[in-house]
C-alpha cells in the first residue's frame, strides 16, 4: 500500500508539529537575515571610515608637498633678512630708536622662522625606524615636556594615568613623542579655555583588536562637528597663535606608523577623547601587566 504524503492525511497533532517545525524555521532565518544585515552594515560603515582615512592621508601628502616647495622657496630670503636685521642691531648701537625697530625685524623674521619650520616638519617623508618600547616612561616623558615646554594652566590640573603595566609597542619612539606632545599640548590649551572649574587630563594605554591604544582625554569644551571634520587639515586652528599644523603632523605621525588616530567628544562640554592605534606586533600584542591607575598632583 502507497504511503501518502498530504496534509489531509495528517492529524491535527501532527498538522500542528509541522507548522510550528516552520514557523521555527522562518524564525531562525529571519533572526539570521537581520544579523546579517547589521553585520553588512558595520562593514560598510569600517569601509567608509577607512575610505576617508586614505583620503584624508592622501590630501596631506599632496598638501605636504606643495608646502615644502614654499617653504624652501621662503627660506633663503628670509635667511638674508634676518643676516641684515642682526646686523642693523649691531650697527644701530649708539642710536636706540632705530636699533629698536631693527630688533623687532629681527623679531618678526624668527617667528616666520619657525612657521617655516612647523611647515618643513610636516611636509617631510617620516621614516619610521622601530623600535621596542615601554609605554608607560614614554608617556612620563611627554607629560614631563609639557610641564617644561609652560602649557597654560597645566599646574592646576589633576593628571591620571590609566594603562597595562610593562606595556611594549613597536615604534618610532621619537615620532610617537612629537605626536603625543602635540596631542597632550592640545589638551591642556582645551582645559584653560574653561577657567574657573577643576580639570583633569586622563592618559591611558591598553591593547584591543591587535592594536596598541594611547588615549588623552580632557575636560574642556569638547570638539563642536565643525571642528572635528576640519582639525587634522594643515593650517586650521581655532586659537590666536600657532600655525594650525600641530595635529596635521600627528596625523602624518600616526599615519606613518601604520596607525590611526581618531576624536569623539565626552559628555557634552565635558571634553574630548583622542585615540591614537598603532598596530600591535609581538610584546606589544601580549598586554603587559594588569592595569594600574595613578593620580598625579
Amino acid at each position: 500500500m502507497e504511503a501518502r504524503t498530504d496534509a489531509g492525511s495528517m492529524s491535527p497533532a501532527e498538522l500542528g508539529e509541522l507548522i510550528g517545525a516552520f514557523n521555527e524555521v522562518t524564525s531562525r532565518l529571519q533572526g539570521s537575515h537581520e544579523a546579517l544585515r547589521a553585520e553588512v552594515s558595520r562593514l560598510r560603515g569600517e569601509l567608509s571610515e577607512a575610505n576617508a582615512q586614505v583620503a584624508r592621508s592622501q590630501r596631506l601628502a599632496a598638501l605636504g608637498e606643495m608646502a615644502a616647495g614654499i617653504a624652501h622657496e621662503v627660506r633663503n630670503p628670509l635667511g638674508s633678512i634676518r643676516l641684515y636685521a642682526r646686523m642693523l642691531v649691531q650697527d644701530l648701537g649708539d642710536r636706540p630708536a632705530e636699533r629698536a625697530l631693527a630688533e623687532r625685524i629681527d623679531a618678526a623674521t624668527r617667528t616666520v622662522d619657525a612657521i617655516v619650520q612647523d611647515v618643513l616638519t610636516f611636509s617631510k617623508e617620516f621614516r619610521v625606524r622601530r623600535e621596542q618600547t615601554e609605554v608607560s616612561p614614554l608617556l612620563s616623558r611627554v607629560l614631563e615636556s609639557c610641564q617644561h615646554d609652560g602649557v597654560p594652566g597645566w599646574k592646576q590640573v589633576q593628571v591620571v594615568r590609566d594603562m597595562d603595566g610593562g606595556l611594549l609597542i613597536d615604534c618610532d619612539e621619537g615620532l610617537l613623542h612629537q605626536a603625543l606632545v602635540n596631542v597632550v599640548r592640545n589638551a591642556y590649551e582645551a582645559m584653560a579655555e574653561c577657567p574657573g572649574r577643576s580639570h583633569e587630563l586622563r592618559v591611558s594605554a591598553g591593547v584591543g583588536g591587535g592594536r596598541v591604544v594611547l588615549a588623552v582625554e580632557d575636560t574642556g569644551p569638547g570638539v563642536s562637528p565643525e571642528v572635528e571634520a576640519r582639525m587634522f587639515n594643515p593650517f586650521f586652528t581655532t586659537r590666536h597663535t600657532g600655525t594650525g599644523l600641530g595635529l596635521a603632523i600627528v596625523h602624518r605621525i600616526v599615519d606613518a606608523h601604520g596607525g590611526r588616530i581618531s576624536v569623539r567628544n565626552n559628555q557634552p562640554g565635558h571634553g574630548a577623547r583622542v585615540e591614537i592605534e598603532i598596530p600591535a606586533t609581538g610584546a606589544g600584542a601580549a598586554g603587559g601587566q594588569p592595569a594600574r591607575q595613578e593620580a598625579l598632583a
